[in-house]
């Protein structure tokens, strides 16, 4: 027996513990890796680095709850496990935040800033900015090592961005190119494809009349040609009018000429299959330069390119003519009208249109739905425009990516990703790796006065490298390069590549990657392909940067909308551990939004779906709610019932552990003298389910089944732990006349269930288990021992099973269940002691019952139990049969008018409700507007007020029968 004066607060509070634990945690090097046993068995995960720009979301939440998960059960299997964080420079994200924040608060736009003083107001918001989303980690209980932390734009991450870049250039996988891009007018930078939200919107076309050159006509004997487009403004760019070839009405006109409207230049008009014929008028006007199909068609045609737009979105001044897509130095320019130069291109668009209608040249206006190319970023819309970018030639790189995945070298979580992931790699573009901003990795280029490229860590090594004197004038590249580009070298650049080191040669390639599904195409299908290129093993096999990449769904909010900013319905994670009221909550929502507009409609969804504001849950009862919702690939609807039952469910285990430190502390417990124990059935039959539930535990999440396995330990600790074996062992140690070796042999099941409970749950709850296993450690014996952390994870095989004991326990469990429906169904309270009749259909059974009658009478509060021969007579009862045993309550015990009174009442309320749901699901307004998930809920309601009311019908004809 070990003394413990240590006490337990009798009411849990989340607050009291949490920050406590993570700091000594934290103060111990508990999450630090241990490089010198680093070539011993290794877990090693990586997080997605966050972005700077902002605080973690509920889906950073989840994420962070699945890994953490995962990397305390890899470190309780004996596992030197490295969880590597970081921060995402963001590039484009971090210029938009920081411009809004210097309009905000000093009146400025970023052109009033040189790059340098820009930049370096970034760095300084990157210290507070990083401090509140690591803060933010913290509170989550994540055991990252923070050591360990890296930054995407710090020295080593540079270095390592710019290696990477050099040996892709140098084995002709990048190159510098001339095309069409989605160019951002705001941002005034090339977008990436990926990054292009297509929106449906209501607009016009216009049907144009382009006259006939020469005198010509149609075969309808008309002297122009009617062209139908949405972006009349693009006129002065036109380099042809397209027709089909199987197109009668225009055939004969191929070869001819038109005369371009308002500038009057000779233009031709060409054949191309790809016309349809019945789309518009079936005449196309071809305007390469702002145009994604114009330009094929144009490429096909050796047409010249006419750029028009500046890169603000206005008008030029003049229209840049490239003659060659081979030779594009070969320029001239077209002449554009005074009153059309520096023109937005919207109001441009008016004034054309106008002075279209005043030539006699529109012909018609119609409305139109268009698909639209937006900014997911700016929100604007975007514009093509012919630039000079760099690009990564990716198909060659593509197909040893997707060789990894059909060799089972990498595998997806869920498997129907693959597809996507397949379909995505087979048609996949070369990449646009610079961008026209300034704060990203500088493209280590730098071009002399004739054009030529050099490329290099610095201008000192090109120099030296290619014997260039000082004469000789190098420019540096302007452009920085994408910020998907630094993260797709993540999980090698994060451990020190392109430095040798023990790190890097143990931990990679990572175990696994967690990551949703919108960024498989932005990061991991490029994280495989660059990581396969530069990294080799031992063998020169190309090296994977993760074996299993586990994909999520997003998390939504209650009506299953995605949660966004914009839309003001996101939540703080550390609001739901802390608690916020309705007017914080509020401000925090509305503060800094794109659409000020929006504000009252979002204090108006707030207060309806947080009328009290938001209560303190604290970490473990999210982290709970979150892993209980996981499941591979689908969206989570959050449900703050559920995360209200978790926190109820931490509060039952906290309560449950106070019971079993007040009879287990300072007792004799049997830990150090097995001769003292002689284990009741309860007690087998409790170990026998422990060891069933560690092993259902384990393999679900081995098979990242997070879902399933909350649900496992929930069930067992709820249900069969704290309902059943509690109940059990409180009957043992309130008896009366109880054994030494019976109250040892409960204490010693008590406490030694609750250590090894603790352990199994900490990888999902972290912070109640080590509150709780600090203080019963000394009861078990581990008083010299740290923390729960580096405790073992509990071993199925170290827990006897007893078959017969517990199919004896799950017999009385059902017994017992049987008289309390009947006292349910009764309307007998739960503690008022009755009088029941049995009849056992064996003697076998009857020993059964007569041997655990000690047991099922103090559980279930029975004043008697009378054991009926199969001859005598039952009188009238409520009865209820369990396989080999007949259970009766005699209705002459109960007040009957008294019954059927309450019975009645109940029934009348049970019938308003159903009146109620009923309406709801007949009107049709309702099923056409209320989430799916909302309708669902209330034919469930409806199901369960039935069954209550058939039940209640029938209980009132027994009792008026008797």
């Amino acid at each position: 027996m070990k003394k413990n004066n240590s006490t337990v607060n009798s009411t849990y509070n989340p607050k009291h513990i949490e920050q406590f634990f993570y700091n000594l945690w934290e103060k111990k090097n508990l999450f630090t890796f241990d490089s010198s046993t680093a070539q011993k068995n290794n877990f090693c995960i990586m997080m997605p680095p966050p972005n700077m720009t902002g605080t973690l979301h509920l889906g950073h939440a989840f994420q962070y709850s699945i890994m953490d998960t995962l990397v305390r059960y890899q470190r309780m299997l004996g596992k030197n496990t490295l969880w590597q964080t970081g921060i995402d420079h963001a590039g484009i994200a971090t210029e938009i935040i920081m411009e809004r924040k210097i309009l905000l608060e000093e009146g400025k736009n970023r052109h009033e800033y040189n790059k340098e003083k820009f930049i370096k107001k970034i760095w300084e918001w990157k210290k507070t900015s990083t401090n509140i989303i690591n803060n933010q980690m913290r509170r989550l209980g994540i055991s990252v090592d923070w050591t360990r932390e890296r930054f995407t734009m710090d020295d080593h991450m540079s270095h390592a961005v710019q290696e990477v870049f050099i040996r892709l250039y140098q084995k002709n996988l990048i190159y510098r190119d001339k095309r069409l891009v989605n160019w951002d007018n705001k941002l005034q930078t090339v977008i990436s494809d990926l990054e292009v939200e297509n929106k449906q919107v209501k607009g016009c076309m216009w049907y144009l009349r382009y006259t006939l050159a020469d005198g010509i006509q149609t075969i309808n004997k008309s002297n122009y040609l009617v062209v139908a487009t949405t972006r009349p403004e693009t006129i002065f760019g036109d380099v042809a009018i397209a027709i089909n070839p199987m197109d009668h009405r225009y055939n004969n006109l191929i070869g001819k000429f038109v005369i371009l409207p308002i500038i009057n230049h000779r233009i031709p008009i060409i054949a191309d299959k790809k016309i349809d014929l019945q789309q518009g008028t079936g005449c196309v006007k071809i305007t390469p330069a702002h145009d994604f199909n114009d330009y094929t068609i144009a490429k096909n045609h050796k047409l010249p390119l006419i750029n028009i737009f500046t890169y603000d979105g206005h008008i030029c001044n003049k229209a840049k003519i490239i003659k060659n897509f081979q030779n594009t130095k070969n320029i001239s320019y077209r002449y554009i009208p005074t009153s059309f130069q520096n023109l937005e291109k919207n109001i441009a668009r008016k004034e054309i249109i106008k002075e279209l209608d005043r030539l006699k040249l529109l012909q018609k206006t119609q409305e139109h739905i268009l698909t639209i190319p937006y900014g997911a970023r700016s929100g604007i819309i975007l514009e093509p425009m012919l630039t000079n970018q760099w690009y990564l030639s990716t198909k060659p790189l593509a197909k040893q990516a997707i060789q990894a995945v059909v060799n089972g070298d990498i595998h997806f979580v869920s498997k129907k990703y693959e597809k996507m992931y397949f379909h995505w790699m087979h048609n996949i573009q070369d990449w646009c790796i610079s961008r026209q901003i300034w704060w990203g990795h500088p493209i280590p280029v730098w071009y002399d006065n004739h054009g030529k490229i050099y490329v290099g860590h610095n201008e000192e090594e090109i120099r030296n490298k290619n014997q260039l004197s000082k004469k000789i004038i190098l420019n540096k590249e302007s452009s920085v390069l994408d910020t998907w580009f630094s993260s797709s070298i993540w999980t090698f650049a994060a451990l020190g590549w392109p430095n040798d080191n023990l790190v890097l040669r143990t931990c990679h390639p990572t175990d696994i990657i967690i990551s949703g599904f919108d960024i498989i195409f932005f990061w991991i299908a490029r994280m495989i392909m660059l990581t396969m290129h530069i990294l080799q093993d031992n063998n020169g096999k190309p090296q994977i940067p993760f074996k299993t990449i586990f994909i999520t769904g997003l998390v939504r909010d209650e009506q299953g909308k995605k949660m966004s900013k914009s839309k003001g319905n996101t939540i703080d994670p550390v609001d739901i551990i802390d608690g916020i009221s309705i007017n914080d909550l509020i401000k925090k929502r509305i503060k800094h939004l794109l659409q000020p507009k929006l504000s009252e409609k979002i204090k108006k969804a707030t207060k309806k779906q947080f009328p009290n504001g938001i209560k303190s849950y604290g970490t473990d009862a999210l982290r709970f709610t979150m892993l209980s919702l996981s499941s591979s690939g689908r969206d989570i609807i959050w449900d703050t019932q559920r995360l209200e039952g978790y926190r109820n469910f931490c509060n039952k285990i906290w309560n449950a552990s106070l019971f079993i430190i007040a009879n287990t502390e300072n007792h004799e417990c049997g830990i150090f003298n097995d001769n003292i124990k002689i284990f009741s059935l309860v007690d087998k039959w409790i170990f026998t389910k422990f060891h069933q539930t560690i092993k259902l535990f384990q393999k679900q999440l081995n098979q990242y089944r997070f879902d399933l396995a909350a649900n496992t330990l929930h069930a067992f600790i709820w249900h069969q732990f704290c309902n059943w074996y509690l109940e059990f062992a409180k009957t043992i140690i309130n008896k009366k006349e109880h054994s030494v070796l019976e109250l040892c042999s409960t204490r010693y099941t008590l406490i030694i269930i609750l250590e090894s409970l603790l352990r199994l749950a900490h990888p999902m709850i972290p912070f109640i288990t080590e509150a709780i296993w600090q203080k019963i450690k000394t009861i078990v014996g581990l008083s010299n021992h740290e923390s729960i952390m580096t405790q073992p994870f509990p071993n199925p095989n170290n827990y006897t099973i007893d078959p017969q004991a517990f199919h004896d326990v799950e017999w009385i469990k059902k017994i017992i269940t049987a008289i309390r429906t009947i006292k349910s169904n009764m309307r007998t309270s739960t503690n008022q002691a009755i009088s029941i009749l049995l009849r056992c259909e064996s003697l076998t059974t009857e020993k059964k019952i007569t041997d655990n009658l000690f047991i099922i009478k103090n559980i279930t509060k029975l004043n008697n139990v009378t054991i009926l021969s199969k001859q005598e007579k039952v009188p009238p009862s409520l009865s209820f049969i369990q396989k080999d045993i007949e259970i009766f309550l005699p209705i002459n015990t109960l007040d009957k008018q008294n019954e059927l009174t309450k019975l009645s009442k109940e029934l009348t309320n049970l019938e308003k409700k159903i009146i109620i749901s009923v309406h709801k699901l007949n009107n049709q307004s309702y099923i056409t507007h209320a989430p799916k998930n909302i309708i669902s809920k209330e034919q469930e309601k409806l199901k369960t007020y039935q069954n209550k009311k058939i039940k209640i019908l029938k209980q009132q004809k027994l009792i008026m029968q008797s």
